[in-house]
């Protein structure tokens, strides 16, 4: 097996989300562990289902796993190592400076930067430090850091004092300052990643063209800083064992599609192919033989009939009642959400109304979703590039106008930062939800992580984006009332049928609702229950869904039901069909 056969001694799992990977990372430590090494599993995601697929109880601490000798796990905390790092950096000013200056502090150390140099912090403890992992022959990372924090961490304006003094203002900066302490050990853990005799990067997809676009995105901006020659595992490959089910001839032959069209940089890379089960493995028994790739015949659960749900057909006809409006798709990397905003926007189209689809997420892939013409629909793409150019000769123009030429030297260096281009896209957002105030706007955003990112700065922009000193633009000010406006915006959360993306959606759903922002409805993309079939696997995956559907419709909200599509739902047609258009 390539993943253990003669392994380096970190190994980190990475993908979109919902593709496997934490089911890949376990069965791998578990293997090594059977085979006599000493391993330790470690999960940097601050959405983790470590526990739920080990069967275990974690904690940021590694703790021996039942069953499996020589298998610690643990769950690094992002959001409690973050809280750590702010209370580090606050805490010795306490009583020394007045209550504002305090809370003027926290509020620069309150981004999503703080979260992610702060997990950065928590496991470079372990890959930086080889004495914090010296009992252990091989250490294994559930998700690795992303190309966005080792950007970051590049940039030599981090480890100046610049910060500390600059009137010039940080895109995101600010969480590094001061941490010259720690330089030595974030240079050993980069070294180490960038390492190919110490670690290997496995790129965790799916048999599906919008993962593998993915991966293959991953997998450039990774080699750019210097972190190559990753080997790629595909999770799910479908190869039906009946020969009169139209269905599984069909899903198969799409995964046949996608892997014969692979990008030519994830087409040279070492492979791995895993073949679809039944269901999700759990336990460390269940994980077991995932690296096997035997599928046996197998046992369905007790019969469970699915709750009742709604179409999208009726969602659309529910959403298109106000004339106008915005409508977000939001939920876990890899589940649909630009399929379903393409359909919900061909069929408001179709309704004769005027609809701007667009996209937040640098991954999709709007205008092949669509690919031909629609009357009164606009297609377009927030892009990056374009936003950060312009947004960063606004800075260099204004705030930079007065700086001294070392000062403006610093100044162009954090423009550099990755989070300029997160700010610039959050102003290119903003001015794309004004829109709805005169028809319909339709967002497909970034993965839940990026998406809350944005949201944040909604509610931070004084503070984060506010160093062009001119006026805050009506559309940045008004954006905040109008996404907690139920009346304004719809937040449709799409999810699969299946554990992990029901409970991010349903944790998503929570954390919007303590911005205020409250889920309109669930969409249930690619659901086999509606489906006749006739192949053991697919029948037995049906089976499995009745307890996730039931558990989305316990939620309350209304949910469209989505089945799987035999041909992939791209061109108007197609997609106005998932949608009633």
């Amino acid at each position: 097996m390539l993943l253990t056969d003669a392994p380096t001694r970190v190994l980190f799992f990475t993908g979109k989300g919902g593709v496997g990977k934490t089911s890949v990372a376990c069965a791998t430590a578990v293997r090594l562990a059977r085979a006599g090494r000493r391993v330790l599993l470690v999960s940097t995601d601050p959405a983790s289902n470590l526990d739920e697929v080990l069967g275990v109880s974690l904690a940021p601490e590694p703790r021996p796993v039942p069953g499996v000798p020589g298998l610690a796990a643990a769950n690094l905390d992002p959001v409690a190592a973050a809280a750590a790092w702010r209370e580090r950096a606050v805490g010795p000013y306490r009583g020394l400076l007045p209550a504002a200056a305090i809370t003027s502090m926290e509020e620069q150390l309150s981004g999503a930067c703080t979260v992610e140099i702060a997990a950065f912090d928590a496991f470079s403890q372990l890959l930086g430090d080889p004495a914090a992992t010296a009992a252990y022959d091989h250490v294994v990372f559930d998700t690795a850091p992303t190309g966005h924090t080792l950007r970051l961490l590049a940039l030599p304006a981090a480890w100046s004092d610049f910060l500390e003094t600059s009137t010039g203002g940080a895109s995101c900066l600010g969480p590094l300052a001061g941490l010259e302490g720690q330089r030595h050990l974030y240079a050993a853990t980069v070294a180490a990643l960038t390492d190919p005799a110490q670690t290997t990067l496995v790129l965790v997809a799916r048999p599906e063209t919008s993962a593998l676009r993915e991966a293959e995105r991953t997998r450039a901006e990774l080699d750019h800083l210097g972190v190559s020659r990753p080997v790629l595992v595909v999770n799910g490959v479908f190869r039906s064992v009946v020969t009169d089910d139209p269905l599984a001839t069909a899903m198969e032959a799409r995964g046949a599609a996608a892997l014969a069209a692979l990008p030519p940089g994830l087409a040279a890379l070492p492979r791995v192919d895993l073949p679809l089960l039944a269901v999700a493995p759990m336990g460390a028994a269940g994980v077991e033989g995932l690296l096997a790739g035997v599928v046996t015949d197998p046992a369905l659960p007790p019969a469970m009939d699915p709750p009742a749900t709604g179409t999208l057909a009726a969602l659309v006809a529910t959403l298109a009642a106000p004339g106008h409006g915005l409508v977000m798709t939001m939920g876990k990397g890899g589940v649909g959400k630009t399929t379903v905003a393409a359909a919900v926007a061909v069929a408001l189209a179709r309704r004769g109304h005027r609809v701007h689809l667009s996209t937040t997420d640098p991954a999709a892939h709007l205008a092949d979703t669509v690919a031909l013409a629609v009357p009164g629909l606009t297609v377009s793409r927030i892009d990056p590039a374009a936003e950060t150019a312009a947004y960063t000769a606004e800075v260099l123009a204004t705030a930079g106008a007065g700086l001294d030429a070392r000062g403006r030297a610093l100044l162009e260096e954090d423009l550099r930062s990755p989070c300029t281009e997160e700010i610039a896209v959050f102003r290119a957002f903003a001015r794309t939800v004004a829109e709805a105030a005169g028809g319909f706007v339709v967002l497909d955003t970034a993965p839940t992580g990026h998406t809350l990112l944005l949201l944040d700065a909604s509610e931070a922009y004084h503070r984060e984006v506010s160093r062009v000193p001119s006026a805050t633009p009506d559309f940045v000010r008004s954006l905040l009332p109008r996404l907690r406006d139920p009346a304004f915006t719809r937040v449709l959360l799409v999810t699969l049928p299946e554990a992990t993306p029901v409970h991010e959606a349903a944790a998503l759903g929570r954390d919007l609702a303590r911005a205020g922002i409250h889920p309109f409805a669930w969409v249930v993309n690619a659901s086999l229950t509606p489906l006749a079939l006739r192949d053991p696997i697919l029948r037995a995956r049906r089976a499995h869904e009745a307890p996730y559907l039931a558990e989305v419709v316990a939620t309350g909200a209304p949910v469209a039901l989505v089945p799987w599509q035999a041909e992939a739902p791209t061109g108007p047609d197609r997609l106005a069909a998932l949608a009633g258009g």
